[in-house]
């Protein structure tokens, strides 16, 4: 049945005007002024309400077996969540180890989500190693699955880490390809060597998470990939991007002629890091890596997504329960857990913390509200560094990040006057705690569709279980 969405204020990255959209099966027939109800139309009356593109989450981990556990959300909980906060795409991390094979996990990633998700998916596939033959692997990946975006880890030696000789190949190969290079930019010799000065003097709480990898170790990590970036002619991507220094490396090489794009999260927007400094190892709930950083990199991040410096928000949603996972590396001994979350009698301390804020929900209430409501960014600019940016970047662009005919009909209806309250008692990421708790956000998502199907209706999940798809993606990089 067609839908007609009437008196609309229309907002996309580059204008806004009043007007009609009319979706017809999976994809947006017309938009513009007085359109006529084709016969048997759905007519919604969107008065009072903001129209957006459905907005593409570029980082997040559904599934994701890390430091010693596995995240909480599925993709069952993980795109309900999504949608309920009006992301209608998400592009997940596939992190295989190092000793798994690049198409086996692939398989079991997308496994994961097929026939389970309520909303479209695609992936960045995770090179956590090259060694004889895993080249030809991620050609066959690129030609038979449409994956046109890798990633890879400056950090996390031993684990996801790739060292230099494989990201002098993996660039290389990317150039090849037409692949962009997503990339977790921290200096992991740094990273180990401070760690293990900071635990031998007894600093193992959550506080010292921060002073472990510094905005410096970070700002080393981008200068590293951007001098390989230059080198091989590859486009790279820095993920969760948490200070000034990192985005004045980047926009230096940028400068320089190399290809690079930066993405920022929602935690390092609004979150500082006394939150990981709270007593009674609350810090813990705000461990993510990078750190949260000084409330004085709030404002730097905020003026690199209105003047285009940055340019995408995402998430790097990384669901791990408090009581529980997070405890594996509580510092007393009686109340450190390991993964199967029995007391382990052993003390732990911040680097067995498992690192992630979940936020895939609550995205774009807070986006909204502390950067359209505070005058920090326009509605174009939300939606450009929200959705637009994310499908320009990783070949999904004009069928995502847009409303006009031939897109998809991922449309999601907005009342910017309503307010809300985040709290874990009522979201749907299955974490035992928010972030954000008690928070109060300016707006509320009353609609959405996914090609054309509600999946929120009156502010009511009403999604489908496995209506999402996954999304091949042309190397247009």
């Amino acid at each position: 049945m067609p839908l007609l969405i009437k008196n609309a204020d229309i907002v996309t990255s580059s204008a806004r005007f009043p007007g009609d959209i009319l979706v017809e099966g999976e994809k947006i027939a017309a938009v513009g002024a007085g359109i006529s109800a084709p016969a048997g139309a759905e007519v919604l009356d969107a008065s009072g309400l903001m129209a957006f593109p459905g907005f593409i989450d570029p980082h997040v981990h559904i599934y994701l077996p890390f430091m010693g556990t596995f995240a909480k959300d599925d993709y069952a909980s993980g795109s309900k969540a999504a949608l309920m906060g009006g992301t209608t795409t998400l592009i997940e991390m596939c992190c295989p180890s190092r000793t798994e094979d690049a198409a086996e996990a692939f398989q079991l990633w997308k496994g994961k989500a097929e026939g389970l998700s309520a909303c479209d998916f695609t992936f960045h596939l995770g090179v956590t190693r090259l060694g004889p033959g895993d080249a030809d692997t991620l050609r066959r990946l690129v030609r038979e699955e449409g994956v046109a975006s890798f990633k890879i880890f400056l950090a996390y030696k031993g684990a996801f880490g790739i060292d230099d000789a494989e990201l002098y190949e993996t660039l290389k190969l990317a150039k090849e390809l037409g692949v962009i290079v997503t990339a977790h930019c921290e200096n992991a010799e740094l990273v180990l060597a401070r760690q293990r000065e900071l635990i031998a003097a007894g600093k193992v709480g959550p506080e010292w998470h921060e002073p472990s990898r510094p905005a410096e170790v970070e700002a080393e990590g981008c200068h590293h990939l951007m001098t390989f970036a230059k080198l091989t002619g590859a486009h790279v991507y820095v993920v969760h991007t948490s200070c000034e220094e990192a985005v004045k490396a980047v926009t230096e090489a940028r400068r320089g002629g190399v290809h690079a794009w930066i993405e920022t999260v929602i935690p390092y927007l609004v979150l500082d890091k006394t939150y990981a400094e709270r007593p009674g190892f609350e810090g813990a709930k705000y461990v993510m890596s990078p750190p949260i950083r000084g409330k004085e990199q709030q404002e730097a991040l905020w003026r690199g997504l209105a003047d285009g410096t940055i340019h995408t928000v995402g998430t790097d949603h990384a669901p791990f329960d408090f009581a529980t996972q997070k405890h594996m590396g509580h510092p007393d001994p009686a109340r450190c857990v390991d993964a199967a979350f029995q007391p382990r009698n052993a003390p732990g301390n911040f680097s067995l913390i498992p690192n992630g804020i979940p936020s895939l929900e609550e995205r774009n209430k807070l986006l909204y509200t502390h950067g359209v409501a505070t005058g920090k960014l326009t509605p174009e600019k939300f939606v450009d560094v929200a959705s637009t940016q994310a499908a320009k970047i990783f070949g999904l662009y004009p069928r995502k990040g847009e409303i006009a005919a031939g897109s998809d009909a991922d449309i999601v209806l907005f009342d910017p006057k309503a307010k809300d309250t985040i709290s874990a008692k009522t979201h749907s990421m299955a974490t035992d705690y928010s972030g954000f708790e008690g928070w109060e956000v300016q707006g509320k998502i009353r609609h959405v569709t996914v090609r054309g199907e509600f999946a929120v209706r009156d502010g009511a999940y009403v999604g489908k279980k496995g209506h999402g798809r996954y999304l091949k993606r042309p190397c247009t990089h």
